[in-house]
């Protein structure tokens, strides 16, 4: 086995701090106080690659130069063939596009195996590009804001897991969205994910599943949790999305459909919160709910699309999740990958979903 593994380090640094992307807004990103989330999510992966490397036939590790692969693999003690180097930017953590396509047509010249990439759907793009009259598999370690494409593991751990056993593949799409677009999306617009590329991905059951859109009525839950939070004193964390949009309209809320609300003392605190935004307004002392709905599809309520909902954040409030039946039974189980595995283990399980007026269904979090 012949993995021919990329990092694009910048991915997802502008998600926490409310940019809903990295795309062009590296700068700003940095300006906000924003920290590379890719290099640990690469090194949770090679750490599960080499503990496997006992147990499974031989593996070979082939890398792109620095902070795009090398630097990581050295952290965790693994000895890579390094193929090359990106442009004039290893020392300042400023890859581009074009560094991760080069890195890829060099894996594709050398006959990797398999094309394990850390990034989100830009990057998956890219890697697409780079492939030419290649049909290598790709596979996808989620790092990036929006992470809407079919070719993801769920976790890092699963990644390793994948690459090591996987032994049939599956065309699968890869999707993107203009950031900018993103960006500016009000409560009227709908920015639907545009199609790259189709490929070849590992059949396994931890690769997530293609975004899909459920079709039934959101009105019965918005109502029913709006009357909730009238009723209550709590501060309110609303996610991203329209379910959950549905509900602050109920409130007279100007909400921000593709970012994070924060609700207190019945009026709007914080609109399109960052994650310091959030932590300043909530603390382990007082009551805070989250309230998020999963991505339909793909199931995921944490880790796609709503970073700012970090780890801190959620560990000082309780959760609420939200779901139409239709949304729920297209979407099956729900997932959670906030980049902290003992936090994802306490998610876990069985949870109430509200999914109307008083209703609620038992769901699984895997």
């Amino acid at each position: 086995m012949r993995i021919g593994f990329v990092v694009n380090p910048i991915a997802g640094m502008g998600g926490r701090v409310g940019l809903k992307g990295t795309d062009g807004k590296l700068a700003t990103a940095r300006d906000r106080g924003a920290e590379p989330r890719a290099p640990n999510r690469a090194k949770r992966t090679l750490q599960a690659l080499s503990a496997n490397f006992d147990t499974h036939d031989e593996c070979q590790v082939l890398t792109w130069g620095a902070p795009m692969g090398e630097a990581v693999a050295a952290d965790v003690g693994m000895d890579p063939i390094v193929l090359g180097m990106p442009d004039e930017h290893s020392d300042t953590q400023q890859t581009t596009a074009a560094d991760t396509r080069s890195a890829v047509t060099a894996f594709c010249e050398a006959d990797v195996d398999l094309l394990l990439f850390v990034g989100g759907d830009g990057t998956a793009a890219d890697v697409a590009a780079a492939r030419s009259d290649s049909d290598i598999p790709i596979l996808g370690v989620p790092a990036g804001v929006k992470v809407y494409s079919s070719v993801f593991a769920v976790a890092p751990e699963d990644a390793a897991q994948i690459a090591m056993t996987f032994d049939r593949t599956e065309r699968r799409e890869i999707v993107d969205i203009d950031e900018e677009a993103y960006r500016a999306g009000d409560a009227s617009d709908r920015i639907d994910p545009i199609l790259q590329s189709v490929v070849s991905v590992p059949v396994a059951e931890r690769v997530q599943s293609a975004k899909q859109r459920g079709n039934g009525s959101v009105e019965a839950v918005a109502a029913g949790v709006a009357a909730d939070i009238q009723a209550s004193n709590k501060t309110i964390i609303f996610g991203s999305g329209s379910t959950v949009g549905a509900i602050e309209s109920k409130l007279d809320i100007d909400f921000t459909p593709l970012g994070i609300d924060v609700w207190a003392d019945g009026e709007l605190q914080v609109r399109d919160a960052t994650e310091a935004d959030i932590l300043t307004e909530t603390s382990a002392d007082a009551e805070s709910i989250i309230i998020v709905s999963p991505i339909g599809g793909q199931g995921f309520i944490f880790g796609r699309g709503n970073p700012q909902l970090s780890p801190a954040v959620i560990r000082q409030c309780d959760i609420k999740i939200v779901a139409s039946p239709a949304k729920l039974e297209t979407t099956g189980q729900l997932h959670v990958d906030t980049g902290d595995p003992a936090l994802d283990a306490e998610l876990r399980g069985w949870t109430r979903v509200r999914i109307g007026r008083v209703e609620h269904q038992i769901i699984e979090i895997t």
